[in-house]
């Protein structure tokens, strides 16, 4: 495995943010990243009308985690297309299956396009992008369709409820222990 023995240890930050507590250490056979502890993750970036098929942590997690400092503090030692790539080849030494990285690597593709700081070379990675797109469509698209009309409703509902019952920040009460 290229991740240095131990367990991945995280602290949740918020509800949709985690912060190493550990360096995270990655050793390919050119090149050493260290995702230093306090490094803030989402793990992986899903778009949440895909998550039924690539859900937000899974094999590829140490993965995710690498790439979201590759391409924030990163950035100065690797450039964009070289972290997407480099997030391809660490989930293939991670054992994840063939179709999902290479749709996760297109994704991430994606995601460069829209970010000016990840778009530079961006027309370079794009046949092979336009392809895997092309390809996958008929398997993610009709889901796709089905899902995002559902998450509008539950969004509205959620809003509407929300106004009839709001919420507050949870509280966690504990007895006090008597002296």
């Amino acid at each position: 495995m290229p991740f240095e023995p131990g367990s991945l240890t995280v602290r949740r930050v918020d509800a949709e943010h985690w912060a190493l507590v550990d360096d995270l250490v990655y050793q390919g056979s050119r090149e050493r990243f260290v995702v230093p502890a306090g490094f803030r993750t989402d793990f992986a970036t899903v778009p949440r009308v895909v998550t039924w098929l690539v859900p937000r942590f899974g094999a590829y997690t140490l993965a995710a985690i690498l790439h979201d400092w590759l391409c924030t503090d990163g950035l100065a030692v690797v450039s964009a297309r070289e972290a997407d790539g480099i997030f391809r080849r660490v989930m293939r030494e991670s054992g994840v299956p063939v179709l999902r990285r290479w749709l996760m690597w297109a994704g991430v593709r994606w995601g460069a396009l829209a970010d000016e700081r990840r778009r530079a070379g961006w027309w370079a990675s794009a046949p092979g992008v336009l392809a895997i797109t092309v390809l996958a469509a008929p398997l993610v698209v009709p889901p796709v369709v089905a899902i995002a009309p559902a998450l509008v409703v539950y969004a509205v509902a959620e809003g509407i409820a929300s106004l009839v019952a709001p919420t507050g920040p949870d509280q966690l009460v504990l007895p006090v222990p008597s002296a």
